[in-house]
């Protein structure tokens, strides 16, 4: 059976909380100069709680590793998949034959800015931007932004970018 990291991580701040209560005991009880019978000859237990500790401290280090690659590798995914969306709406662009202008316009609407916020950035009257989408439109031969942008949702979802399982299995059998 194999411990998931959730649970190890778990296991690991029990174990430390019981070393760290039982430490603040004898650090109490040291303070206070209480005793209790057989409580203050415990040295192998404290040694035993102890090496709790640094295995605990091991653990952990060797967890952040590891979530630490992960995440480099998630964000080396997702560069790959970024990388990947651009090189797709680049190829459909050319395809597309779109103008150096509705190029610029087709990115601005596929990232969701209005006409007048385009027509602001690029410097012009909104009846120029709305022609320009007009020909973008037409040239993709969608109806209008939601359709362009799905258009190339679709595109994008429709190859897995990165292999992330070694398996060739569907993930909808995973549940069977």
């Amino acid at each position: 059976m194999k411990i998931s990291q959730t649970s190890l991580l778990w296991l690991l701040l029990v174990v430390q909380a019981v070393c760290a209560t039982f430490f603040l005991t004898d650090a109490a009880l040291d303070w206070f100069g209480g005793e209790t019978a057989g409580f203050r000859h415990l040295h192998q237990f404290e040694l035993f709680l102890s090496l709790a500790l640094i295995g605990g401290l091991v653990a952990t280090i060797t967890l952040i590793r590891a979530q630490s690659l992960r995440v480099q590798d998630m964000q080396r995914q997702l560069g790959v998949a970024q990388g990947a969306f651009s090189q797709v709406i680049e190829n459909q662009f050319t395809q597309w034959q779109l103008s150096n202008a509705e190029r610029d316009v087709a990115i601005l609407s596929i990232k969701g800015l209005s006409i007048a916020e385009i027509a602001e950035l690029r410097q012009t009257k909104e009846g120029t931007i709305k022609a320009q989408s007009a020909a973008i439109y037409r040239k993709a031969g969608v109806s209008g932004r939601l359709q362009l942008l799905s258009f190339f949702v679709e595109e994008l979802l429709s190859e897995p970018l990165v292999n992330t399982s070694s398996s060739s299995e569907p993930a909808d059998q995973s549940q069977a």
